[in-house]
């Protein structure tokens, strides 16, 4: 179900396993593998050079949002073992793991960040550009890249953004 705005340069493969929520938005030159199924909220926007590859699912709650050109990833190959990779292998032949990423509601993903297969990130964080994401991020915490480490910075004012969404959901703009 698409009850948001797909931008007419946008590619979504699978789009019968994607439910895009009211006043959501994929912009121009995003990918979007639908996978198992993909699940946006309402009111997210996926910025452009985005993509959600891997054939798993993804969740995005409302109110979220994709900085330009992140990644997120929910499955890959198994580079370690004794497997050929990538998609033109017949599957007897390869080790794909397949997960779920789940991004929760209000969180901001910053610019050209990667999230790995199986990550949960909480209702609120923030994540600030060129972040590596690979375990589970708390909710309403910001984070960023220091010395290459992603790290907790501060926390987010919670009940300040639930009571602006409160706001915009009784206004006529919602």
């Amino acid at each position: 179900m698409i009850d948001g705005k797909i931008y007419s340069l946008a590619k979504v493969v699978g789009q019968k396993n994607l439910i895009l929520g009211r006043h959501s938005q994929i912009d121009d030159f995003c990918f979007i593998n639908a996978g198992i199924k993909t699940v946006i909220g309402r009111n997210v926007h996926i910025s452009s050079f985005s993509s959600i590859i891997g054939g798993g699912e993804c969740a995005i709650g409302d109110f979220a949002g994709l900085s330009a050109g992140c990644r997120l990833i929910t499955g890959s190959d198994d580079f370690s073992g004794p497997y050929l990779t990538n998609p033109t292998v017949n599957s007897d032949f390869t080790n794909v793991t397949i997960s779920k990423i789940e991004i929760g509601r209000h969180a901001i993903i910053g610019t050209n960040s990667v999230i790995f297969p199986g990550v949960v990130i909480g209702d609120g964080a923030a994540v600030g550009a060129g972040a590596i994401i690979r375990k589970n991020l708390k909710p309403w915490t910001v984070y960023a890249n220091v010395d290459g480490k992603l790290r907790e910075i501060k926390t987010r004012d919670k009940e300040s953004v639930l009571q602006v969404e409160k706001e915009y959901l009784e206004s006529k703009h919602a």
